[in-house]
């Protein structure tokens, strides 16, 4: 099991074009760490942001009465990837992480590996 630090540190090294990570909790939209971004890339304002986009994505479910899990979520810019990835553990409740890649620079495919296994080895 990693900490929220260790796990941001390990994605933003292991994640090739890691631009920013950050684990939130999307009961409040607070993050519980940063790591990364910049002026360009505020990690707390996308943080609270896409707190919103979990919840919709939850209450659609819901309303679809969908008995499913979201595994991820991909939102894809101009020259950027945003993955949202809800954490399932015991510890986790509430909980997601974000991870933002630069598309020319980013394996989409390991990006997703890297953020499940991370995922599953947080701890909070």
């Amino acid at each position: 099991m990693t900490t929220v630090e260790v796990s941001l540190k390990t994605l933003l090294t292991e994640v090739e074009g890691a631009l920013g990570a950050a684990v939130v909790d999307y009961t409040s939209g607070m993050a519980l760490g940063t790591l990364g971004g910049g002026k360009e890339l505020d990690l707390t304002v996308a943080a609270a942001g896409n707190t919103d986009v979990i919840r919709s994505k939850m209450r659609t479910m819901e309303l679809l009465g969908l008995q499913d899990k979201i595994e991820d979520i991909l939102i894809t810019l101009g020259t950027q990837y945003h993955l949202i990835r809800p954490v399932t553990g015991k510890t986790g409740n509430g909980l997601f992480i974000y991870l933002v890649i630069d598309k020319a620079r980013s394996n989409l495919a390991m990006a997703r590996h890297h953020l499940k296994r991370t995922e599953e080895l947080l701890e909070v």
